[in-house]
C-alpha cells in the first residue's frame, strides 16, 4: 500500500473483515540488533524536544494505604502518597517533569511509573525489564523528561497487575496557547476497584489464569501454539452496533472480602458496543474520582458555566459508557490529540483511553454517569449548580441510550493528521488466544518477561509503519503503543489506544520518530499479563 486511504483501513468497531488480504512484515529469524533505550539515538531524539526551561520536582511514595471510597467503605489498597486516585500532576508544554518514585510497598514488592500517552524518552518509560530495572521495595528512581505534547495523560505502574490498585493520577500537559475557550476544568477518572474489598488484582489474576477449563475441573494448562479458543467468552456474533439499551445480564454486586476471596471471574457480561464479550474480571465498585455512586463525589458551579471534562479510563477491565445527564457532549480531544469537534450524548471510554469534551451547563442537579458497559453497574458523580433534589443513586439518564460515539467515527483535527506518504513497513499483529486457558497472546506468542527483545516487531528510524491488528479471538482489546500516537486510517483521529473489536481489524498508522524500545499490549491489564503483549523495537 502506497498511501493512506479510507479503503485501507477497517476502523475500530466499524467496517468488514478481510484480515487475509493485509499485507504482513513480522520479524523473524535470527534477533535483530536494536537501539538501547538510553542510547545514543535516543539522546538526540530527545535534544530536539521543545523545552520551557521550567522543572517541575516530586516525589512519588508507592505505598499500602486505607483509602476512603466513600459511604462508610474502606480499602486497604497500594496508592501514591495515601490516595487514590494520586494527587493530580499539571505542567505546561515543554516543562521537564523530574519525578522521584520512592518504593515503600510492603512484601518486597518491585514497582515502576508509566508515564500513560507521553511520548518521552525511552529510559523513562518505566517498562521493566524493557527500559528499566523494576524498582526494588526500600529504593528510589526518578524519572526526568520533557512533555512536549499537551494532553490528557495519566500514571500508572508496569508491573504485573498493580495497575488495577489504587497506584495512578492523572498529569496534564497544558497548552499555553490554549484555543479552547471555557470557564473551568475538571478531571474525572474512572475506575473499576476490588483490591482489599473482594480480593487483590493479584488474586484474581491467579483465578482467571486456570482458565475457563481450570474452572470447570481441567487441568488449566497453556495452549502451546496460544491460538484462539473458539469458545471463549462470547455466546456467539453480536452482528452490528446496536446503540441501545442492552447492558447485559452480569451481575458484580458487593461481597465483604474474607480468606482468599471471592470468585473473580465474570461471566455473561455482554455489550453490543463491544462486540460481545464485555470484560473477565467482577468488581464490586465502579469509582468516579475515587468514590462509589451510593456516596459521589459533587462538582459545584453555576448555571451557564462552560466546562471541560478530561475523561480518563484507568480501569482494569472496564470499558464506560460516559454521560452526563440533562446534556451533550461536544468531543474535542482523544488521548491528548485534537479531533473534529463532535457533539455527541455518550462516549464509550475503553480501558487507557482519553477524551476531553465541552459542556455548557444547565440549572440543577445532574448525574455524571460512567455505565460499567455490558456489566450492570455503574458509577457516577453529581454536578450541582443551583437548587434541586439528588437523582437517585440507579437513575439511567436517558443519553446513555441516544448518540453514542466511539473513535472509530471520529476525525483528526486538519492540523495534527498524519502528512500523506508512502507506508514502508506493514506488520500483522494478530491478537490470540481465549478464556478457555487464559493464553492471551501476540501472534501466537506470548510475551515474555525474562527475554523481552526475543520476537521484536521491528521498526527504523524515519519509516512510516503501518500496524494491522487483526483481532482472531471473541473479546475486545484496547491496543496501547507507547512512546507514539497512531492514526486510525486516512483521517481516523491520533490516538496512543484504540479498541479492537473481536473478529475484526484495525489498520493505524505511525511515523517510526522516537527510537528505542517500546511496548505495544493491550491494556486489560489481565490480558497483558497473560501474555498479549509485543515489543516495538527500532533497529540500530
Amino acid at each position: 500500500m502506497n498511501s493512506m486511504n479510507r479503503r485501507s483501513v477497517l476502523l475500530a468497531g466499524l467496517g468488514v473483515a478481510g484480515a487475509g488480504a493485509l499485507a504482513a512484515c513480522s520479524g523473524s529469524g535470527s534477533a535483530p540488533a536494536l537501539i538501547s533505550p538510553s542510547g545514543a539515538a535516543v539522546a538526540a531524539t530527545d535534544k530536539k524536544r521543545t523545552r520551557s526551561g521550567r522543572t517541575h520536582e516530586l516525589t512519588l511514595t508507592a505505598a499500602q494505604a486505607m483509602v476512603d471510597l466513600g459511604a462508610g467503605i474502606t480499602a486497604r489498597t497500594w496508592a501514591f502518597s495515601g490516595r487514590t486516585p494520586g494527587k493530580e500532576l499539571r505542567v505546561s508544554t515543554g516543562d521537564t517533569l523530574s519525578a522521584t518514585l520512592s518504593n515503600q510497598l510492603p512484601g518486597r514488592a518491585t514497582t515502576s511509573v508509566h508515564w500513560h500517552g507521553i511520548a518521552l524518552r525511552n529510559d523513562m518509560d518505566g517498562v521493566p525489564p524493557a527500559t528499566q530495572a523494576a524498582v526494588r521495595a526500600g529504593h528510589n528512581f526518578t524519572y526526568r523528561f520533557a512533555a512536549d505534547t499537551p494532553g490528557t495523560y495519566f500514571l500508572h505502574p508496569h508491573v504485573g497487575v498493580q495497575l488495577d490498585r489504587g497506584l495512578y493520577a492523572p498529569l496534564i500537559v497544558e497548552d499555553p496557547k490554549e484555543p479552547l475557550s471555557y470557564d473551568e476544568e475538571w478531571v474525572i477518572v474512572l475506575d473499576d476497584w476490588l483490591d482489599g474489598v473482594t480480593g487483590t488484582p493479584d488474586g484474581a489474576f491467579a483465578e482467571l489464569r486456570q482458565g475457563m477449563d481450570g474452572m470447570d475441573g481441567g487441568d488449566g494448562g497453556d495452549d502451546s501454539d496460544g491460538t484462539s479458543d473458539t469458545q471463549g467468552h462470547d455466546m456467539g456474533d453480536m452482528g452490528g452496533m446496536d446503540m441501545g439499551s442492552v447492558v447485559g445480564a452480569a451481575s458484580s454486586s458487593p461481597s465483604p472480602m474474607s480468606g482468599g476471596g471471592m470468585g473473580f471471574m465474570l461471566t455473561g457480561a455482554q455489550s453490543p458496543l463491544l462486540g460481545g464479550d464485555a470484560g473477565d474480571v467482577t468488581y464490586p465498585y465502579h469509582l468516579v474520582n475515587g468514590r462509589v455512586p451510593a456516596d459521589p463525589e459533587v462538582l459545584r458551579t453555576q448555571p451557564g458555566k462552560r466546562v471541560r471534562l478530561r475523561l480518563i479510563n484507568a480501569g482494569g477491565d472496564t470499558a464506560y459508557r460516559v454521560v452526563l445527564g440533562g446534556h451533550r457532549l461536544t468531543l474535542t480531544h482523544t488521548d491528548g490529540f485534537p479531533i473534529r469537534h463532535q457533539q455527541v450524548d455518550a462516549v464509550l471510554i475503553g480501558m487507557g483511553e482519553r477524551y476531553d469534551a465541552l459542556v455548557t451547563l444547565g440549572d440543577g442537579v445532574f448525574p455524571l454517569v460512567a455505565l460499567a458497559e455490558g456489566k450492570n453497574a455503574l458509577g457516577r458523580a453529581l454536578v450541582r449548580t443551583g437548587s434541586g433534589s439528588v437523582p437517585k443513586q440507579t437513575a439511567r439518564p436517558k443519553e446513555l441510550d441516544g448518540m453514542i460515539m466511539t473513535a472509530s467515527q471520529l476525525r483528526a483535527a486538519d492540523d495534527v493528521l498524519l502528512a500523506p506518504r508512502k507506508t514502508d513497513r506493514v506488520h500483522r499483529i494478530e491478537l490470540t488466544g481465549g478464556m478457555m486457558t487464559y493464553n492471551w497472546a501476540i501472534n501466537g506468542r506470548r510475551f515474555d518477561m525474562s527475554d523481552p527483545t526475543a520476537h521484536p516487531i521491528t521498526v527504523e528510524r524515519g519509516q512510516r509503519v503501518r500496524l494491522d491488528f487483526v483481532n482472531t479471538t471473541t473479546m475486545w482489546h484496547p491496543m496501547h503503543l507507547h512512546g507514539h500516537t497512531y492514526q486510525l486510517g486516512g483521517s481516523g483521529p491520533r490516538k496512543d489506544t484504540a479498541i479492537v473489536l473481536p473478529r475484526k481489524t484495525v489498520s493505524v498508522f505511525f511515523d517510526a520518530d522516537n527510537p528505542g524500545r517500546w511496548m505495544l499490549h493491550c491494556h486489560n491489564a489481565y490480558h497483558g499479563e497473560a501474555g498479549m503483549m509485543a515489543l516495538v523495537g527500532y533497529q540500530d
